[in-house]
């Protein structure tokens, strides 16, 4: 029986060591802020800013914050899965490259999500506590976006 449990150990050893060198997920970042990053293309004050660097920049921006669990697979592969989906749904660092009826209803759904608990992800908040919306933090979060939708719908009438 020994003989049998050394034997398994080795094998999952071994294969978890040969895991890490498949699928590595692109875990590039970047501090440039370019033309099109919402902070150029809206006004976003600074508290507002803070929040969404706080809680959505590492699913929803090229500003990444890579933890050290994202380098070992397999949870390398859900971590880069998570952001990968986060930026394709909304990427606050390519927000200007939007048409402005995307970015309408982008804006409608931070409000939605973050009022329903449905972002930041449950699972994130796990390792990401501090990431954890208050309901201070949804309320100017929400104010925010009832003014940037006005200022759309102002700029673009039907």
């Amino acid at each position: 029986m020994k003989k049998i449990f050394k034997i398994v150990l080795v094998i999952i050893i071994a294969g978890m060591v040969a895991i890490q060198f498949f699928n590595r997920p692109d875990m590039s970042t970047t501090t440039e802020i370019t033309p099109a990053h919402i902070t150029k293309v809206m006004s976003v004050p600074a508290n507002v800013e803070s929040i969404l660097k706080r809680s959505c920049y590492d699913c929803h921006s090229d500003h990444t914050t890579w933890p050290w669990y994202s380098s070992i697979a397999p949870a390398s592969w859900l971590v880069g899965d998570d952001v990968v989906k986060g930026k394709k749904k909304m990427n606050f660092s390519q927000w200007g490259s939007m048409q402005p009826a995307k970015q309408e209803a982008r804006l409608n759904e931070i409000c939605e999500e973050i009022k329903s608990d449905e972002m930041p992800l449950p699972p994130y908040l796990i390792m990401h506590g501090d990431a954890k919306l208050s309901q201070a933090d949804k309320d100017i979060l929400c104010q925010w976006v009832e003014i940037e939708l006005k200022k759309l719908e102002d700029a673009n009438p039907e």
